[in-house]
């Protein structure tokens, strides 16, 4: 008999009132442009795309992100403006810093050497940092649509990344499991 599974990624979250700030825009999807699938999670920067891991194993999991959090500084994240994947997502885009760009590369490498987690295509494509608002349930005449509304829309936020956030799918949406603090300063 298998041991139960859960689906679950890794991200890092901004604070509660930028999430807000980005939620408002996501209800706006919803409103002009009949795309809700971005609602089903809060607003975050994927690290590790999601993956299935066996809820008996979730110890393991949990403590390997702490020890790889605990040895990483927090970082600021800057945001600015909008980006597309033509023909179905729309994004807040998410600037390349070094910092980020290298605790993406060190998650990953971390996660596919303590416990197997790969992200096949991830190692395929180069990483590309966004915030996503719109996507998957957007059509493409939507799409234009809204493209045309986003592309040259201001939006300039910045923070600090403190910690990483293990999100699970609960059947519905993802949601949070747990957070692990990055190093004190």
């Amino acid at each position: 008999m298998s041991a139960a599974t859960a689906r679950f990624f890794i991200a890092l979250l901004p604070s509660q009132a930028i999430q807000d700030e980005v939620n408002a825009i996501k209800q706006v999807f919803v409103d002009r442009y009949n795309s809700r699938a971005a609602l089903k999670s809060p607003p975050h920067i994927t690290l590790q795309p999601p993956f299935e891991w066996s809820l008996e194993a979730i110890t393991g999991l949990s403590e390997t992100l702490r020890e790889f959090a605990v040895q990483t500084l927090p970082m600021p994240i800057a945001l600015s403006g909008f980006g597309a994947f033509v023909p179905r997502v729309i994004y807040i885009n998410v600037i390349k810093s070094s910092p980020l760009l290298m605790l993406q590369t060190a998650l990953a490498t971390h996660l596919e050497t303590s416990l197997g987690i790969v992200d096949a295509v991830g190692k395929a494509r180069s990483f590309t940092p966004h915030m996503t608002v719109g996507f998957r349930d957007l059509t493409k005449e939507n799409f234009k649509l809204a493209w045309a509304e986003f592309q040259h829309r201001p939006f300039e936020v910045e923070w600090l990344a403190t910690h990483l956030t293990l999100l699970q799918h609960d059947g519905q949406r993802w949601t949070v499991h747990s957070e692990f603090p990055f190093a004190n300063r």
